[in-house]
């Protein structure tokens, strides 16, 4: 019975599989595997430190302008077009880059792969819930979100071989793989009503891949509304804007340090590109498998206390890379390595139960999505902070003060998260 079980589950859960995941595991390997790694290294070779912030904020800025898509995605039935355009801006904008002659064309180029990640990434889940019941939801969402995972891996890698020298090879490759995925986004995916069946449900699922503020599918489907916003300055809300500083502060430190990552492996620790990024990819790979238990640890105890915990495990795995910065000697790259991969996989507790607790503090409801969507924006525009005042420490003070503005960072939030009261669900629902 028990075999006959498990056949069973394998075969529901390999039919929840479309073959249009493909553009997303594709657009996983250019978004989050290739371009986070190769960008900062390609301007750091010619460039000051600021201006790889720069960049790196300028690619995260074209994210916020999910909301935009995803509301012209549910207005004019654009779908395809959305996903299909977006992987071609993104595409394009990765070939041209290498051979952009200043900053302004760096940073205009970085906010069309930031545009066109987001146009391609909102309308991921759009073509789930609109196409099919909300039974296979959560299948389908979780092979989505593992799709994208094993790009980034397979991404992380392939970046790796590219950074070694910083050449244009490897984001001309990054633009090669987002165009290949046009063709599967044009052709596989399925066909949607034309008119919108259901306002947008709420969708709880964390984000199932390594940190990073733009390209996430599942992060780019929930969106800031006006609504929320009132709402969010209600004062039965004031448990709720403590929870978004805390995040900002704790999310922004430590996107100073994974936006100028393999720069500052090779500056400071010495650990060249090609090493840094399959430690990452390591990293990544292993963080898949605890999303579960992850869950499993949230649901039986508290979610602040696994975010508690996450961020706890975070600020002490940041204090000693801070210290590993003032070390000599072979081992140093190896420890900053073992330290990485804890931090890595620290992210899986801190989506898990980051999620939890917004969907706990806006209770069961229509509220719910407005909180999601208030939390997806602060995690964007601390992405954006992040970026820039990485760059801008690393040129006022070098590369090595940013594992201490990481560690700042995490360690500002979690006394947020250990000082303020998070108790309790507010019912109220969204005003009309």
């Amino acid at each position: 019975m028990r075999g006959e079980y498990f056949l069973s589950s394998v075969k529901y859960s390999v039919k929840s599989i479309e073959g249009w995941y493909v553009s997303y595991a594709l657009l996983g390997a250019a978004a989050a595997g290739i371009l986070p790694i190769l960008l900062p290294t390609v301007v750091a070779r010619t460039s000051v430190a600021a201006h790889v912030g720069l960049v790196m904020a300028t690619f995260n800025l074209g994210g916020l302008s999910a909301p935009l898509w995803g509301r012209l995605a549910d207005a004019r039935r654009l779908h395809r077009a959305l996903l299909a355009g977006g992987m071609a801006c993104t595409a394009c904008a990765s070939v041209a880059f290498p051979f952009a002659p200043s900053l302004p064309a760096w940073l205009a180029l970085a906010f069309l792969q930031g545009i066109g990640v987001a146009a391609a990434a909102t309308t991921a889940n759009l073509f789930i819930v609109e196409a099919h019941p909300r039974s296979q939801w959560d299948a389908r969402i979780g092979w989505l979100q593992t799709f994208y995972g094993g790009g980034q891996v397979a991404g992380l890698l392939a970046a790796g071989l590219f950074a070694q020298d910083a050449s244009s090879a490897g984001l001309v490759t990054a633009g090669g793989l987002a165009a290949v995925a046009v063709l599967p986004a044009l052709l596989a995916t399925p066909r949607l009503p034309p008119q919108q069946t259901l306002k947008r449900p709420t969708l709880t699922h964390p984000v199932r891949h390594a940190e990073w503020p733009t390209g996430s599918p599942q992060r780019m489907y929930h969106h800031p509304t006006t609504s929320g916003l009132r709402l969010l300055g209600s004062s039965q809300r004031a448990s709720f804007r403590l929870f978004l500083a805390g995040w900002f502060l704790s999310f922004g430190g430590s996107a100073a340090f994974f936006s100028l990552y393999p720069v500052v492996m090779r500056q400071t620790y010495g650990v060249g590109p090609a090493l840094s990024s399959a430690g990452f990819a390591v990293s990544a790979g292993l963080g898949l498998l605890l999303y579960t238990p992850a869950g499993r640890w949230s649901t039986r105890g508290r979610p602040l206390t696994v975010l508690r915990t996450g961020l706890a495990v975070r600020a002490a795995s940041y204090a000693v890379v801070s210290l590993l910065v003032f070390t000599r000697g072979p081992l140093r790259g190896w420890l900053t390595l073992g330290t990485f991969l804890v931090i890595v996989l620290a992210w899986s507790a801190l989506s898990v139960a980051s999620t939890a607790m917004v969907a706990d503090m806006y209770a069961r409801g229509k509220s719910e999505g407005e909180g999601l969507g208030l939390f997806n924006a602060a995690t964007a525009l601390a992405g954006v902070a992040g970026s820039a005042g990485g760059g801008w420490a690393a040129g006022a003070w070098g590369y090595g003060a940013i594992p201490l503005l990481a560690l700042v960072g995490t360690a500002a939030g979690l006394a947020v998260f250990l000082a303020g009261r998070f108790e309790g669900r507010v019912r109220q629902e969204v005003p009309q």
